[in-house]
């Protein structure tokens, strides 16, 4: 049986816990793409609450690859010395620091949700690009990409995941779900290229294979490499689970660690929300493609997570809302799962956790950080 609080080992790296908070945009940067003071506030929390992998959220690898003009950034080596200290904090908490690499393809230069609608030259837009010129409903006619176009995506990725490792990311995953660029790719829905990367299955995954290439090659060999898909689209003639799974196989072949197992979101459908909905893919392509899965999808109780283990349908949970909503998820699981002797507390606040039950103090973060 996997445990909640077992450690993990990917590669060289090993998370303290099977919990992870889940890449999650904020969209708070300026057009330039540059962490902030938000995302530093916002992520260290989270690594101080306990969770065992902490992954930065949708980084555009190139200014056109973000989905809004204020989405994060590291296209550029000037992106750097702020993601190092995103690293560094997380690292600091206890939590290994992971990024999530993405191109928004035709989903690009959209406003925050908050706002709605496209962005427009006076708010920082762009053309969109896309395998196909089909628009998401709602959002901007992208323009069909070029060899050239597609070649400069594949070395964009692998030269972000350079400048990741730079700033002291030990876990990478590309984004391959959620309607983005590589999603698009995949889809018959969105992909209606007769070249040779659409078509079969052979053309229309060509692109994801060759990113996964280029950034494993990029990337030291003792770096888990992950990679987010949507295991189907909920749509007739869309991406399916069965091919997923026989992906999910041919990118393990290719130096993938983990699949991180999400669906939708490529055109509007009709999902059968619930607690756990996504969990059945993830258990499909953990079962068919024999590599280790991350399970998400209103996943927000303690035993609930567990059993998602325990019946091993997942290696790893990683959460979102659940941790917007509280940060110290996983110190309060293990208090309500009766394990607070398997979570480290920071010494600063152990006045307050102490008292739920013995938790073991982590000294490391009692340690002073840089100044401000």
């Amino acid at each position: 049986m996997t445990d909640l609080f077992e450690p993990l080992t990917l590669r060289g790296v090993t998370l303290r816990n099977r919990i992870g908070v889940s890449p999650m945009c904020q969209y708070s940067c300026a057009p330039d793409g540059l962490p902030t003071e938000w995302h530093l506030a916002h992520l260290h929390a989270r690594a101080i609450g306990g969770a065992g992998l902490v992954i930065v959220e949708a980084t555009g690898v190139s200014p056109e690859a973000r989905i809004t003009p204020a989405d994060l950034g590291l296209w550029s080596d000037a992106h750097i010395p702020g993601h190092a200290r995103l690293a560094a904090a997380i690292a600091a908490a206890g939590s290994v620091p992971g990024i999530q690499l993405a191109h928004a393809g035709r989903k690009a230069s959209s406003m925050p949700p908050w706002v709605g609608g496209v962005a427009g030259p006076e708010q920082h837009g762009w053309e969109p690009l896309a395998p196909s010129a089909v628009a998401f409903p709602g959002l901007a006619m992208p323009r069909a990409m070029t060899e050239a176009d597609i070649a400069q995506v594949i070395a964009d990725f692998a030269a972000t995941a350079k400048r990741a490792v730079a700033a002291g990311y030990r876990f990478i995953e590309i984004h391959a779900a959620h309607g983005y660029l590589l999603h698009q790719f995949l889809s018959p829905l969105s992909n209606q290229r007769n070249d040779g990367w659409g078509g079969d299955f052979a053309g229309r995954t060509r692109l994801t294979r060759a990113v996964v290439e280029a950034v494993r090659a990029a990337v030291p060999d003792d770096m888990p490499l992950a990679i987010r898909f949507s295991h189907t689209d909920w749509a007739e003639g869309g991406w399916t689970t069965e091919e997923t799974v026989e992906l999910a196989r041919q990118v393990k072949a290719q130096g993938i660690d983990l699949a991180d197992i999400s669906s939708g979101a490529l055109v509007p459908a009709q999902i059968p929300v619930g607690p756990g909905y996504q969990v059945p893919g993830a258990a499909a392509v953990r079962a068919g493609a024999g590599i280790p899965v991350a399970a998400v999808g209103m996943i927000t109780e303690p035993r609930q997570a567990q059993e998602i283990l325990t019946e091993g349908k997942a290696d790893l949970i990683l959460l979102a809302r659940a941790l917007l909503r509280d940060p110290y998820w996983p110190l309060h699981a293990a208090a309500a799962l009766g394990r607070t002797e398997a979570l480290r507390i920071p010494p600063q606040y152990d006045r307050a956790w102490g008292a739920l039950g013995k938790m073991p103090m982590d000294d490391a973060i009692a340690e002073p950080m840089p100044a401000l």
